[in-house]
């Protein structure tokens, strides 16, 4: 999305930290429901007496959406006005959030989770857009853009614990009916405090590269959660690769042509935002899988109620609730290596680790894991949007952030899809139901994904990631490329 700065002198300091909280409090939403409805799985499952495929689409149905239409969402913001667009997506987030609460069936559930999820993709990039032009000074918006990262990560970490208590005490619908009051509160206070601003020049709208990026992550994400029960080879999930290659190959070939594409490809001739794509798949494949792995251990594994579930994971969403604001310090002083590097070799070690658990496993054990995966997941959000942003000068760091950000919901989705695919197969190939053993190969592929985490730590960070960087800001805009280029 191009950017036009807000008329930032008729901002006092305390309305733009107001306008940061607002964009914050969206975020904090989006990311509390994703990570809450993990707790309510198992009660989801009982109640509307659906398998794992249909807990699959409870999540992925919702990530897919919202994570597709992002860029879209980003520039019709552009063009009709960021706080119009901001203000519609809570509404309708809100209203689909309570619809959710009603649902009598699981297909139902699955229905207002997509338009649930076209609220929630007005939220994110528009926030991100209205925080880089709130705040135009580099050091500033490298903190804005920190605390912002960070709000999205305590919240994911919040939500299992806030989940359980809400599934113990009322029951799985309560969890949509959170979402209610702070929606309601964020939209009174979008229409009070935050400015509208619209781009000078908005990107025309690319319908055919918004369809291909649909139905890639559609395709390929209805191919993982089923092949279990089809077959891996049958015509239905062959036909469902196919797509998802075939719109691959059509974005490849499309984009490159248009003069405002969806995505512009020469952005991953920079190695920071490159890296920060499979960084971003990578790390939030390990967190949505080890949310869907640990969600189903704990409760059908352990026998834990929700809440006890919930209050399990405590130690993971403390230590990503001290780890964030510290991680975006460190950024902001040292840069994204070391937070990275510590990121990934937590998390990998914890999954490692989590491989070779059962039901007898004991619970200390346990919650020491989940401090250490907690520590590096900490540490990994903040740095991904900076890698994203790296270099960039400010009229593209709008489209760079978003693009990363459909990275960490693309990554989520496949986590769950993935880890929930190795389950199904392995349950369905074994005499007995046991999710614990059944998930250890999960876990190992959880593992991977965290050491991919650890080695891009080092490729997005060296000189030549750099030079490539300032080479790539050059091509985009050469003009601006010496004082509206993103500190690092």
């Amino acid at each position: 999305m191009e950017a036009q700065p807000l008329a930032i002198h008729e901002l006092s300091h305390s309305r733009r930290l107001g306008v940061l909280l607002i964009c914050c409090l969206s975020l904090f939403l989006v990311g509390l429901d994703i990570t809450a409805v993990y707790v309510g799985l198992p009660s989801i499952g009982r109640e509307l007496h659906a398998g794992i495929s249909w807990l699959q689409w409870t999540i992925d149905a919702y990530i897919i959406v919202m994570a597709s239409l992002l860029m879209f969402a980003g520039s019709t913001a552009d063009r009709i006005g960021r706080k119009r667009v901001f203000m519609t997506g809570l509404l309708v987030f809100t209203l689909a959030s309570l619809l959710c609460s009603v649902a009598p069936t699981v297909e139902l559930l699955v229905a207002f989770r997509v338009l649930q999820a076209l609220g929630g993709c007005m939220l994110n990039p528009v926030a991100m857009s209205i925080i880089t032009n709130t705040f135009t000074d580099p050091r500033e918006r490298a903190h804005a853009v920190g605390i912002w990262g960070a709000a999205f990560g305590i919240s994911m970490a919040m939500g299992p614990v806030i989940g359980g208590a809400l599934v113990s005490s009322i029951g799985w619908r309560a969890i949509f009916w959170l979402n209610i009051p702070v929606g309601l509160a964020a939209l009174a206070l979008t229409l009070r405090f935050v400015p509208e601003s619209k781009a000078p020049h908005p990107r025309r709208f690319d319908a055919v590269g918004q369809v291909l990026v649909f139905v890639l992550l559609a395709s390929l994400t209805f191919g993982i959660i089923e092949a279990p029960s089809h077959g891996w080879t049958s015509p239905l999930i062959l036909a469902m690769f196919s797509a998802s290659a075939a719109a691959l190959v059509g974005l490849l070939i499309y984009e490159p042509r248009r003069d405002e594409p969806l995505i512009d490809l020469r952005f991953f001739r920079s190695i920071p935002f490159s890296s920060s794509i499979g960084l971003a798949l990578s790390a939030f494949a390990a967190f949505g899988g080890f949310l869907f792995l640990n969600t189903l251990y704990l409760q059908d594994g352990r026998g834990l109620s929700p809440l006890q579930a919930g209050l399990a994971t405590m130690p993971m969403a403390l230590m990503i609730c001290l780890i964030s604001p510290i991680s975006g310090r460190v950024v902001g002083h040292r840069g994204p290596r070391v937070p990275l590097a510590i990121a990934g070799a937590c998390m990998m070690v914890a999954c490692a680790l989590l491989a070779e658990v059962d039901a007898s496993t004991p619970l200390a054990q346990l919650l020491a894991i989940y401090v250490v995966f907690g520590i590096g997941f900490g540490f990994v959000n903040v740095p991904i949007t900076n890698a994203a942003v790296s270099g960039m000068p400010r009229a593209q760091a709008g489209v760079a952030a978003a693009i990363a950000s459909g990275s960490r919901q693309v990554g989520h989705t496949l986590g769950v899809a993935v880890v929930g695919a190795i389950i199904a197969s392995q349950l369905g190939t074994s005499s007995h139901d046991d999710p614990s053993a059944a998930s250890h190969p999960a876990w190992w592929f959880l593992s991977a994904c965290c050491a991919v985490v650890l080695t891009l730590a080092f490729v997005a960070t060296d000189r030549r990631a750099s030079e490539s960087a300032r080479r790539t800001a050059a091509e985009l805009n050469p003009e601006a490329l010496g004082a509206q280029a993103l500190a690092r």
